[in-house]
This record gives structure tokens, sequence and C-alpha cells, in this order.
């Protein structure tokens, strides 16, 4: 029996209407609502990681109490249905109240370590926030979100979790391409859990209406809360905590970057005051090397949030959360101290990644110059930035050759029209990588921790997707299995490292998408 502490609902002010009907909330942060029934809900897959954190087994999640909770169908003992207001920056505009639209929450577990976990259904139905929309999800998007927050999590980037995936049984309309072609799809719900799915537009919508007094509870709150070690300072409690979530925005970013993970949708309502990767929409990740590639069709003609520019995007997010608390922050100074630690944090910390990446010990100045040129050889001759990372490390530095690299090229003529540059890049490369005069094994064994050899591409997810509608979720329990360790060689695997393949370069799906779910 889990044990339900629901701290949000019991400190915080919420409203007494019950009614489940699109409105603007004022004066609380949360609104009671309870999940749409479903038909004929099915487990379809589950996290046995983030459920035995919860403290739960297989004979839990798969009992028809824990499926019909899943499901929304039920309420178990100690869960309390809700969902919450904010409202968000979108695309660079401000979207004013936004909300728990598709989110509905259980409430808050405290598992045996005392850690705190919010329990949270995705495409269970409307809510006060929902606004036009009938707040369900379909197959699709729910099983990559469920494939991505665990895959992400195993790669060691900050993120939301997933319990649970469940069909519902019912269908779902939806414009996939927004082309004025709704099409039946078949629903779902993704139960996510975070140790807090607050977000930055919690607080820009009450400083955005002047509700100090609102704004000012909610942050005691969270720092109380999420962030306990802040709140016994009365002085400069909010300036740390400010400073405290632009590092781990920074770290996040990094991480990104690193593996080559593209949001789609970073929009200030999709960024977490945790640090963690929130909301698994329109993602991608980058395969042949591009930095203004986005995964996001509704991003296309302006690629705001494309691969290169999700740093700047991050500060800028955060310079918006920083507006929000000066409301109630008479030290803007202060804040905008946050925002510098923002730039020093990410500046060291990509440092110390790339260098790993690369197989530096530690990062020169001058190697600025040489990771750039590789970027720039990357982008022209469409190279595959996970295999090509992964096979630098087996390059013999004493004999480097490009034929190691073969298979991160996507096109035989642009293999064949930059080999003599990236010949010479990889001659200055291996020189460097000598002049650290550190031992081989221990080179390659740090390349291999940073650079995965799985991710979870957009094809392998679709084909996932494609075997599941058609009543074989097969491929969504390999890919858990072979993503739960992706720097690892798993022989037999293959398949799940190989480039993208042609046929998915143009696919819906396997290139870019939609926000439609």
């Amino acid at each position: 029996m889990l044990h339900f502490d629901n701290r949000l609902v019991r400190e915080l002010p919420g409203e007494s209407d019950t009614r489940n009907h699109s409105r603007q909330v004022h004066g609380a942060i949360w609104s009671p609502v309870m999940p749409t029934r479903v038909t004929a809900p099915e487990l379809l897959a589950y996290s046995r990681e983030m459920a035995q954190l919860l403290g739960l087994d297989a004979s839990d999640l798969t009992s028809p109490q824990w499926v019909n909770a899943l499901a929304g169908n039920a309420l178990l003992p100690g869960m309390t249905a809700y969902a919450t207001c904010y409202g968000g920056h979108q695309f660079g505009n401000w979207a004013r109240q936004l909300g728990d639209g598709r989110a509905i929450f259980l409430g808050e577990v405290v598992n045996g370590a005392v850690q705190r976990f919010e329990l949270q259904l995705k495409g269970a139905g409307p809510t006060p926030y929902s606004r036009r929309a009938d707040g369900r999800a379909v197959l699709r998007s729910s099983i990559r979100e469920f494939l991505c927050s665990e895959a992400m999590h195993h790669l060691g980037v900050p993120t939301t979790r997933a319990l649970s995936l469940v069909t519902t049984g019912e269908a779902v309309v939806r414009d996939m391409f927004y082309d004025g072609n709704p099409t039946e799809e078949p629903g779902a719900v993704v139960c996510r859990v975070a140790p807090s799915f607050i977000r930055f537009g919690h607080f820009e919508l009450p400083a955005s209406r002047g509700d100090e007094a609102l704004l000012r509870r909610l942050v005691e709150f969270t720092i109380a809360r999420d962030f306990p070690d802040f709140s016994a300072d009365p002085d400069d409690g909010l300036i740390r905590w400010f400073a405290e979530i632009c590092e781990r925005t920074a770290r996040l970013m990094v991480h990104w970057m690193r593996v080559g993970f593209v949001h789609g949708v970073m929009n200030t309502d999709n960024m977490s005051i945790l640090g963690l990767t929130i909301d698994y929409g329109p993602y991608g990740w980058v395969d042949d090397f591009d930095p203004s590639w986005t995964p996001n069709t509704t991003d296309a003609s302006g690629r705001r949030y494309c691969f290169g520019r999700q740093p700047e995007i991050a500060r800028w997010n955060l310079e918006r959360l920083a507006e929000a608390l000066a409301v109630i922050e008479p030290d803007h100074d202060g804040l905008g101290l946050g925002l510098t630690r923002y730039d020093d944090i990410y500046n060291k910390e990509f440092q110390l990644a790339f260098a790993a990446k690369f197989g530096f010990t530690a990062w020169r100045d001058e190697d600025a110059a040489l990771v750039e040129e590789c970027f720039g050889l990357m982008h022209r001759a469409e190279v595959d930035m996970t295999i090509f990372f992964r096979g630098l490390a087996r390059i013999d530095i004493q004999a480097p050759a490009l034929g190691t690299l073969h298979e991160a090229f996507y096109r035989e003529e642009l293999f064949a029209a930059h080999a003599a540059e990236f010949t010479a890049w990889l001659v200055r490369w291996a020189s460097r990588v000598r002049s650290d005069d550190d031992r081989e094994e221990s080179r390659i064994a740090l390349m291999n921790a940073v650079n995965p050899r799985y991710v979870l591409r957009n094809c392998l997810a679709q084909q996932a997707i494609d075997g599941a509608e058609n009543g074989d979720p097969g491929m969504i329990h390999q890919l858990l299995d072979v993503l739960r360790n992706p720097y690892d060689e798993r022989p037999g695997c293959e398949a799940f490292a190989a480039r993208r393949p042609d046929w998915a370069r143009h696919k819906a799906g396997c290139s870019m998408l939609s926000c439609s779910s």
C-alpha cells in the first residue's frame, strides 16, 4: 500500500468549484477534477525501475485495482485527483492561462526512503484548463512519452519518469498534421512521475495578474517542499533558490547537447523548476548532424527550438521566470546573478562533458576550434551524431583512419567528397589525444561513458508505435530493455544502433512531428 501525503492540495489554495468545465481560475493553484472513465483499460507496459522506486511490484501493477487507477477509472485509498493552474510563454509570446489541460494528478507518494513523488495521468480526460480540447491522448504520443522518459533516465539525463502505459479501448480523434483531415486513433494514458511537476509558468501566471499573495505562497511552498535546504534562509532564500534553478537548467542543457536530444517545444510552461526534462511531445534525436534541426513541424519556419538554440532559449526562459519573481523580490540584481550563474555553469559543464565526448582528459582553450571544425564537417557531410562519437573511441590514435567511421555517413558521395578534410581533422584530433598521455583503455572508457550506443531515434519509436497499433507491443518491451543500458554494447542489438534508414528520412513520425497528441 502506497503512502500518500498530498501536500500541495493541503497547503496551497485550491478551487471550491468541482464542476469540470473550461474557465479562468483566479486565486488558486489547483482545481479538483476527476479523470474520465474509459471502457476497456489494459496495461500495455510499465517501468519496473520506477515501480520499485515507489515500492510496487508486477503483481500490484497488473491487478485490476491498479490498472483501473492508472487508466483513470478509480482512485485508490489516499489518492486525490486535481489539475494545476499555470501560464506560459509559447514560441516567445505570452499565452496567459494554460494549466494542466491533459494531465490529472493522483497525489503525492512518499516511499520507504522518504522520497516524494507526484503521480500524474496524462490523457485521462478534460480538466478546467482543457479549453476546447478533450483531455485525451493517443497511443502514438503516449508510447513516445513512456519510452523517452525511461530512456532519458538511463542516459543519465534529468527527467520526469513514466510508471505505466495503459490503452483505453476507445478511439480519439486527432488531426495529426493539422491539415484539416482528422482521423480516429487508439487512445492511451501514461502515468508520469516526478518529485515535482511545478513549472516556470506556475509562477508567471500569478505574477502577470499582480497576485503577489498567491505568488509568494507558491514560492514559499516550493522552496519548503522541493528545496528544503533554502527554506531556512529568510533573507536571501529566494535569490539562492533561483540561482539553483539556473544551475540545474544549465546542466540539463549540457546533457541535451551531449546526447543530441532536441525537445522541440521549449515553452516556459514546459520548463521544470527541478531542471528536469518535462513534456515529451515532438522531440527527437539528431540523426545527420544539423544544429538548425527541429523535430517540431510547428517550429519549422522559425526554428526557435532547434538543437543549436536550446541553451539560448533556456536562458531566455529563465529571464521570464526572473521577471515573475521580481514582482515579490526587490533584489533584482540578485536575480541577475542567477542568470550569470547559468552562463558560468553551462560553459563549465559543457567543457567537461565535451572534453569527455572527444576523449580529452581535460578541456583546453584551443580545443574549441577543433570541436567547432568537427561539427562543421559533420553538418556538411551529413554525419550521424550518435554513431560518429561512438565510433570515434575506436579510432587508432597512432594511425587514424576514416574508414572506422564510414557507417556514420548517410550519403556515400558526401563521404567521398569530405574524406580528405575528415582525415586531416582526425590526424589533428589524434595528435591532441596523444598529448594527454593517457592510457588508451581509460580514454575509451571515458568516451563510451558519455557517448551512448543506443538512443530512442524517432524511427525506432515509430516502429514500436506501428506494431502496437497493429496489436503487437513487442518492440515497446524490446526498446525498454535495450535502452536500460544505452552505453553498453549488446550483441544481437545492432539494429537498434543503426543509423536512420532511408525510408524514414521523410516518413511521418520518423523525422518531424506536430504537437498533436
